[in-house]
Order: C-alpha cells, then structure tokens, then sequence
C-alpha cells in the first residue's frame, strides 16, 4: 500500500509543470490575454477619426450630390417638376427604359438560375472557363461592349448586309439597346446564385429524385425555394444597373430623342441644351430609384442571412 502511494506521488510530481508549476503559467496566459485585448482595442481618437472620416465621404460624395440633385429638380417649383416629367420625348426615354429594364432581367433572370444551378450542381469540363467567361462585363468597359455589337450589326458590320437585306434593325433601335444592356448586366444574377447553389449542395434534390419527383418539379419544388432570396437580389440589382446604364446604350442607341433615348440619355440630351431643370427632374427618378434599391437591397441581405 506505502509503495503504491509512493509510486502516485511520484507520477503526479513528473506531470506537474516545471518552474513552479501551474502558478508559474497563470500570469504568462493573464500577460498573452492582455497583449491580445491591448491589439483588438483601439484609442478612442482612433475610433472617432476613422467614423468621422467614413461619415464625412458619405456626405461628400453621397449624400451631398443627391441633395443637390433634388434641389435643381425643384428649383423652379412643382409645377415645372411636373411638367417636365410629362415632357412627351422624357415619358418616351422612361417608357423605353422600363421595357429594356424588363427584358434584361427576365433573360439574366433565366439564364441566372440555369447558369447557376449547372455550374453550383454539377462537375464538368470547362467549368473554370464557362465562370470566366460569365465574368468578362465586368472586366470590359461599357462603351467597347456597344462598339462590338456596332461591328457586329451595323450597317458595316459582319452582318449588316444581311439584316439591311431582310429590313431587320438592330443598331438605333429597341433590340441593339436590349443586347447591349442584357451584356452589361449579365453576370449581376449568376454570380448571386453560384456560390450559394454550392454551399447548398445536392442533397435534398438527390433524395426529391429518390422518392419519385421529376426532374422539373425536383426544380420547382426544391430548388428554386432554396434561392429566392438570392434571385431576388440579384434580380434587384440588374435592374438598377439596367435602368442606369449609360455606356454601352449610348453607342448603340443612336440619341434620337423621344426614340431611342433612355433615361440616363435624356438626362444628357437635356442637360446639352441648356434645360438644366428638366434634366434634374429626370435624374431625381433614377436617385428615387437608387434610394429604393438599397433599402430593398438591405432587407434582402436580412432574409439571406436569416437563412
């Protein structure tokens, strides 16, 4: 019995840490806790600078200029405002930016979930290059993507010829506008979908499949559900962008007012001839509908991350 005891003393002795055991590492780990609280914790002068500057180039360049903008708009009252929203060649650019507006989110919409649901679902050849290539607008300016539809359906274009021939018009009218936008906008659902589409995985569609569900109500029923915040957000900001694009449209559209003017052209046309007033009024609709758009862009941030 004394040698078993011994023998415990003398194991508990050899497990014990050296240099005075566990006190010895209690004020090493109470220095480690300080140093790590001293390098996440910042002076008080450090916080209030970096906010003051943060809020001081959301005045500047935010909220300023849209200040600005709806004081011009209304510098020559209501009446004036109203009027030069009931303009007939500005009710034609917001009627055209509504239709492009719409025919680019339905095609990104579709070709968004479908692009999606085949690069977040499945494994293939070419799938790095295919995600590439759905990037590229955002890597191309705006003005070069107008330039190569011009090359392609313009009077001199590769098939100029033949659309001139079959009296189809694409350059200077509603389908060389709807192109140019669609290309602008394109990556804006995809890329909301693909990273989520691969976090969700297969699973719940695999077991849909074994219990007997088709392939298109798998889709229906399982994995449109699963993304429908994140179509709606991405849905939401190719709208803004389709409604605000300037570049590619203005190359493509050819400026003919009350035609093929969108908004952001009118706005220029306007500002040009010196009705400065008019084309203000017209601006404060494309900044009501940047306000919108974030707060609708905040709310759906909420659901996804709820979910």
């Amino acid at each position: 019995m004394t040698a078993l005891l011994v023998t415990a003393v003398d194991e508990n002795a050899s497990l014990a840490p050296p240099n005075g055991g566990a006190a010895a590492t209690r004020p090493a780990i109470r220095r480690t806790g300080r140093r790590r609280a001293d390098a996440r914790s910042d002076p008080a002068w450090v916080r209030w600078l970096v906010t003051s500057l943060a809020v001081i180039f959301l005045g500047l360049f935010i909220v300023l200029p849209l200040i600005c903008v709806f004081n011009q708009a209304f510098s020559k009252g209501i009446e004036a405002y109203v009027a030069a929203l009931r303009d007939p060649d500005t009710l034609s650019a917001i009627r055209l930016t509504l239709i492009v507006a719409a025919i680019s989110v339905t095609s990104n919409a579709v070709f968004g979930v479908i692009g999606a649901w085949a690069i977040g679902k499945f494994d293939f050849r070419g799938k790095n290059l295919l995600i590439t290539l759905i990037e590229i607008p955002f890597s191309v300016s705006p003005v070069i993507a107008g330039l190569v539809f011009v090359l392609l359906f313009g009077l001199q274009g590769y098939f100029g010829s033949w659309l001139v021939a079959h009296d189809i018009k694409i350059i200077f009218a509603l389908p060389g506008i709807a192109l140019a936008t669609i290309f602008v906008t394109f990556p804006f659902v995809v890329r909301e979908l693909i990273p989520l589409m691969q976090q969700q995985g297969t699973e719940e569609e695999e077991a849909a499949l074994s219990l007997g569900a088709s392939g298109l109500k798998t889709f229906l029923r399982v994995t449109l559900p699963n993304v429908k915040w994140a179509l709606l957000y991405g849905i939401l900001l190719c709208n803004a962008r389709a409604m605000g694009e300037f570049g590619a449209v203005s190359v493509v559209s050819g400026h003919v007012r009350g035609e093929t003017n969108t908004m952001p052209l009118q706005i220029e046309s306007l500002y040009d001839s010196y009705q400065f007033a008019a084309a203000f009024a017209v601006a404060s609709l494309l900044a009501l509908l940047a306000l919108v758009t974030l707060v609708l862009k905040v709310i759906l941030e909420d659901r996804l991350v709820e979910e």
